[in-house]
Parts: structure tokens; sequence; C-alpha cells
């Protein structure tokens, strides 16, 4: 009986490193997109094709490294353009196009990581990088009740996002739900308010400051 015990210590101890190694990175998720993500299909159908082709994604790293490379408390940003909606089940918004805004005060290497690591993240919304712009990063989260749904992000003059909860008096049809879900994969997620959404950058052929949308989702990562 106790050799078995000892057995099956030993095998939960391997389990729960295994987890723990695949899990190795970690942190907080903000995305904003050109059109509501919590929504009714009458606003998102009047909205196909005619919005929801640009997009802000960025990850702050709690914890956790990169190929090996330690990327703790460092953030970076993914900033879209598509060809048509993404989320879209029946359009393909490919190809897309996109800067990457990485943490200034990251090192050559940890800026290298970090791309490797957004890439991988983003996936085919990040294949196509036309540049990549190094800018002082900062991200706030704040609480709603459970969630983290007041966040903000700030990267210098290029990026600006603030973010609140939803609240009674963003019902404009009375059958909204999360009809778009996140652009990359999370542990958890709130959609948000976007108050700010602003994109004010090179590279992707359009500039943009939207106010109050729907638009916005606010979570956690873990890889």
């Amino acid at each position: 009986m106790r050799k078995q015990m000892l057995v099956m210590a030993i095998g939960l101890g391997l389990l729960l490193a295994a987890s723990a190694q695949a899990q190795q990175i970690t942190g907080d998720y903000i995305e904003t997109r050109n059109s509501e993500v919590w929504t009714g299909a009458c606003v998102a159908n009047s909205e196909l094709n005619l919005a929801g082709d640009q997009a802000i994604l960025a990850w702050r790293v709690n914890h956790g490294a990169w190929n090996g490379v330690s990327l703790d408390g460092l953030s970076v940003i993914g900033v879209v353009k598509t060809a048509a909606t993404m989320g879209d089940l029946y359009n393909n918004p490919y190809p897309a196009q996109a800067v990457v805004v990485v943490d200034q005060q990251a090192t050559t290497a940890q800026q290298q990581a970090l791309i490797g690591f957004a890439r991988q993240m983003a996936g085919p919304l990040l294949e196509n990088v036309v540049a990549v712009k190094v800018s002082p990063i900062e991200v706030t989260m704040g609480h709603h009740g459970m969630h983290d749904v007041n966040a903000t992000l700030r990267a210098g003059n290029l990026v600006g996002v603030e973010t609140r909860g939803i609240g009674a008096d963003d019902h404009l049809c009375g059958n909204e739900n999360v009809y778009y879900q996140p652009l990359t994969k999370v542990t958890h997620s709130m959609p948000a308010v976007a108050q700010l959404d602003q994109y004010d950058g090179p590279g992707l052929g359009v500039v943009w400051t939207l106010h109050d949308k729907r638009s916005a989702f606010v979570g956690s990562f873990a890889l």
C-alpha cells in the first residue's frame, strides 16, 4: 500500500510539473476592434464588412519566458488591419497587415522574444508584420465586481485604450450577447466598452480614434 501511494505521489508530482512547464507564460490581455463584439445580430449585420477590419491586441506578461528569454513585466501590442470583418464565419478577413509595438524596457533579445510570442498567440493576424515600433507601454487593470474590465493601455503616442464594464445603459436592442469571440487564445475574458480606442502610427494606411463602442475584451492568458 505504501509503495502504491509513493508511486501515485510521484506521478502526481510529475503531472503538476509538466502542467507548470506547459503553462510557462501568463499575463493580462486587452483587445479592441472597430466593430461591436457584445451586441445583437441587427447591429452586427449592419457593421458586416463595413467595420471590424481594425484591431488592437495587447499582452502584458506577468510571469514567464519565451524560448528561454524571461519576459516578466513586459508588454507587446499588435495593431491589425484586415481585408474584411474579423470573426465573420462567411468571409475571409485575410490578408492582414500588422504593426507590432514592443516594450521599450525590453532588451534586444526580449524584444525578439516578445514578437515571437505575439505572433504565436495571434497566428495569421500577425503573419505579415509591416513595421516594428519600440515604445514605453503602460498597462493598468482595474476591477468591476469579480472581473477585470476597467483597463488602460498606453504606448507613447501610438496606441491608447481605455475600457469600462458594460452597464444597464449599454443595452440598445435588448438581445445582446458576445457576438464575436476574442481573436486570440485566452483563459478568461469579459466584453467591455472601449471608451477610447486609438491608433496613430504608420504602416497600415489608416489611423483611428473611436469612443464608447462595445468593442473590447479584457482578460488573461496562459500558454
